[in-house]
């Protein structure tokens, strides 16, 4: 084996690891990995403990339109959009610093994560084949996920305009600017621009 396959197939399994920990499905990581299924399967279970876990990937944009999904997808897409623009990386890189960041700032506000790795990336692909799209809020100008080609004026966010019955599904007494400030979301801004400079993305 020459020099450059051996240091080749290391990044290969880095990258492996990285997605693995994050909670990537094997039909992600076949996509995105040189690897074999067999070398993947003995990786996924080396890390996880267990068999990676089977079924189809989600396959609906319903589940990101949401209350909290929707607030978390917006999030983390925005986060994804200003990586995109602002590095050279490939798309994968991109991707993982990007949930990673989502994570920590979920983690800062003392929150749990909504948005799990497999439907982030999945969302990403729905964007990719022109399924979603950011719509901006004419209320606080912030940008949150949509279907796309939904060209309704007037458009309002389900932060500016949250259901009446959201955040009880989870028990919680607090409204929806409790959730909100919970979160963090006041500080973080929904656009491109909300990181001026790259703070807070290295």
């Amino acid at each position: 084996m020459t020099r450059k396959s051996v240091l080749g197939e290391v990044r290969e399994v880095q990258l492996a690891i990285q997605l693995i920990q994050l909670g990537a499905r094997l039909q992600f990581l076949e996509s995105e990995v040189g690897l074999s299924r067999e070398r993947l399967i003995r990786l996924y279970k080396e890390i996880k403990g267990v068999s990676p876990p089977k079924g189809l990937l989600p396959f609906s944009t319903d589940w990101y339109m949401t209350w909290l999904a929707n607030i978390h997808s917006s999030m983390f897409y925005n986060m994804y959009q200003f990586m995109k623009i602002h590095s050279d990386e490939e798309k994968v890189w991109i991707l993982i610093k990007s949930y990673k960041l989502y994570l920590q700032q979920i983690a800062a506000q003392d929150s749990e994560p909504i948005l799990d790795f497999t439907r982030a990336y999945t969302m990403v692909r729905f964007f990719d084949s022109d399924m979603l799209q950011l719509s901006t809020c004419c209320r606080c100008s912030g940008q949150f996920v949509a279907h796309a080609h939904d060209h309704k004026s007037g458009y309002v966010c389900v932060l500016c305009r949250p259901p009446s019955r959201a955040g009880k599904a989870r028990g919680a007494k607090r409204g929806a600017d409790g959730e909100a400030g919970a979160l963090g979301i006041e500080g973080m801004g929904f656009g491109v621009e909300a990181a001026p400079g790259g703070a807070g993305l290295h």
